[in-house]
């Protein structure tokens, strides 16, 4: 019996190596801010996989906060005073597409009040192979999918460099 691909995804999240990840760090003014992002080659594309703590809380408790989430072009999250990650460069985009089709326009994460996000999606706008060296970023504010060229994400708070991992078939857990 085949498994459904919802079915075939978790299994591949709970028992595969992620083939490639970067490890998030916040920007001086938030130097807490940390967490992973795990790249899973499978099938229809690649499953991103986003765990990020310490994320800015703001009060009241109806104000959800929701943070941009995209892949960049740049290959260093070093910068300047102004623009923390400035080297981070602009979205990724292979295809020349407009905002919200860039290859590295990902949905927002939306945080918990205490700071945390966790997500998983899946995207077919690029192959994990074509992503490493590049940078994702974190923004302090929810993409509008509406402006370009890059929708109006506000500061970028937290940044990682995409890293190949060591995988190998006998990585998978029974």
């Amino acid at each position: 019996m085949e498994l459904n691909p919802g079915l075939s995804y978790l299994n591949t999240l709970l028992y595969e190596m992620p083939a490639a990840y970067a490890s998030i760090e916040g920007s001086s003014k938030y130097p807490n801010l940390h967490g992973m992002v795990r790249f899973y080659p499978v099938t229809d594309g690649v499953l991103v996989n986003a765990e990020l703590y310490n994320l800015p809380v703001v009060s009241p408790i109806c104000s959800n906060h929701v943070f941009g989430f995209h892949i960049h072009q740049g290959t260093s999250c070093s910068g300047n005073a102004q623009d923390p990650f400035a080297d981070a460069g602009l979205h990724y985009n292979p295809g020349g597409c407009e905002h919200p089709a860039h290859g590295g326009d990902l949905p927002p994460l939306f945080a918990t009040h205490e700071g945390f996000a966790w997500s998983v999606i899946l995207s077919d706008r690029f192959k994990w192979g074509d992503i490493l060296g590049h940078t994702v970023i974190v923004h302090d504010l929810p993409d509008d999918f509406r402006s370009q060229p890059a929708g109006n994400s506000g500061e970028k708070i937290g940044c990682g460099v995409i890293q190949k991992t060591t995988r190998s078939p006998s990585a998978r857990m029974e």
